[in-house]
């Protein structure tokens, strides 16, 4: 039976995934960063002060612990970044090469946002069963989502 992929260590310097997903969840605590897809100071303080704020060690390292601080619990009907943070991922995972094709990043979790999130339990759900097929992105489906899980 397989596991979970673990949390991804990101820190300064990083791009790309899973960067901006973790921009958006800054931005749903509160901390106002741009996102961009580049892990630079402004991120790295923002990252810090959370640390900071969550009593977590302030190493601007986003760890195991951070990640589980930072994820927020979205599910339909929810609206704000954290959603936005849900559908970068599946943007993230879009390999049609059609940017209309793929879930837009609008911050709204409706019906294709609900749609995608269980199609990715599903998928994760045949070799990793503690992971519910529920439509709600709680802690275990971050993890999948942040951990590259499904990518190409």
């Amino acid at each position: 039976m397989a596991t979970l992929s673990p949390w991804p260590e990101t820190s300064q310097g990083a791009k790309e995934h899973p960067v901006p997903t973790l921009q958006y969840l800054l931005r749903a605590r509160g901390h106002t960063v741009v996102v961009d897809g580049i892990f630079g100071p402004k991120t790295s303080e923002a990252v810090r002060a959370f640390q900071r704020d969550q009593r977590l060690t302030v190493d601007g390292v986003v760890g195991p612990r951070t990640w589980a601080a930072l994820v927020i619990e979205v599910r339909r009907g929810d609206e704000g970044d954290a959603v936005r943070g849900v559908q970068e991922e599946f943007r993230y995972r879009e390999q049609s090469g059609d940017p209309s094709g793929g879930l837009e990043v609008d911050g709204i979790f409706g019906p294709r946002t609900e749609a995608a999130v269980r199609a990715f339990q599903t998928a994760i759900h045949a070799d990793v069963p503690s992971l519910p097929v529920d439509g709600i992105v709680g802690p275990k489906t971050w993890q999948a989502l942040i951990s590259g899980m499904l990518s190409f």
